[in-house]
């Protein structure tokens, strides 16, 4: 049952139009993965005009080489010189690594590592880390619009198990569910306030600009959030995000063309702010027409020397 009705959220919130979903990930941002993926198929005429992005980046399995540089925003992106966040880690497992989304800028590469140390001091064994951004970054064929200059990871709320999982286990282990079915508060028998301490100690964190987590979670932040309520303006509701939250740091400063997100208010964003997010016309948004796929014309020039080299 309960599955079911997940399935109709599904349905209901992938037809939500792009001016609402900017930023939006599918319910289901980490669909079960391969133990043998297989390359993609060459395409017929990679260099023309019309040739979607995504398509150009998707077949690039290694990074541009050279320093590290986020090139261009969240939406229209890409990333050179990118580190590789190892599969598995003193304090966090990467999942889905068939998808090979574990790249960023170094810095995001190090907040991971730092805020996975930093969990086990509330009550975290470890992290069981989601996509990241592609080797090159840019835009990816499935379940992001962003992601594609390096700065955004996707951390699930989902305890990293006791010892160290095999492939079958990250590739088709399900993340955890915390939101309730009706979609309008946290799920009792998921949600512990460990949920609460681990937002806590990633928005903490002076790298992170924005998380993005479903309305119903960030209803139960501001409830138990107590009288330290600094960091919840970073903290903002959105789509999806019912398994995972999704972390943004700011622009390095090695990454001179990289478009910095403009911050969010210095709100908790608690009280009348949440009530947009519980309305019926907001939880079931009508079906709008998705946008075209983004273009190497689309993004910053110095995105096509990054996908054009070997």
């Amino acid at each position: 049952m309960r599955a079911a009705a997940r399935l109709l959220a599904v349905v209901i919130f992938a037809a939500a139009g792009s001016a609402l979903a900017q930023e939006k990930h599918l319910i289901d941002p980490t669909p079960p993965g391969s133990l043998n993926p297989k390359p993609l198929p060459p395409l017929k005429n990679p260099n023309a005009p019309s040739t979607p992005a995504k398509e150009l980046f998707a077949r690039k399995s290694t990074p541009f080489p050279g320093p590290p540089r986020s090139i261009g925003g969240d939406f229209d992106g890409c990333l050179a010189g990118a580190a590789q966040l190892p599969v598995t880690g003193p304090a966090w497992q990467v999942m889905r690594p068939s998808r090979n989304r574990n790249w960023g800028h170094p810095q995001l590469v190090r907040f991971i590592e730092r805020v996975a140390n930093n969990a086990k001091k509330v009550g975290w064994n470890g992290l069981l880390v989601g996509d990241m951004s592609q080797p090159r970054g840019g835009p990816m064929l499935s379940s992001h619009r962003s992601h594609q200059v390096g700065l955004d990871v996707d951390i699930w709320l989902t305890p990293m198990p006791d010892h160290v999982q095999s492939r079958e286990e990250r590739e088709f282990g399900s993340a955890t569910d915390v939101v309730a079915l009706d979609l309008l508060d946290v799920d009792p028998e998921v949600w512990t306030h460990r949920h609460t301490e681990l937002i806590r100690t990633a928005a903490q964190d002076p790298a992170v600009i924005r998380i993005l987590v479903n309305a119903a979670i960030k209803k139960a932040l501001c409830r138990e959030a107590g009288a330290d309520r600094a960091w919840l303006f970073k903290v903002r509701p959105w789509y999806g995000h019912a398994e995972h939250f999704h972390v943004q740091i700011g622009c390095p400063a090695d990454s001179a063309d990289c478009k910095p997100p403009t911050p969010p208010p210095p709100r908790d964003g608690c009280d009348n702010e949440l009530d947009f997010w519980f309305k019926e016309s907001t939880l079931h948004p009508p079906p709008t027409k998705p946008e075209p796929p983004l273009t190497l014309a689309d993004l910053p020039p110095a995105c096509r020397q990054t996908i054009k080299a070997p």
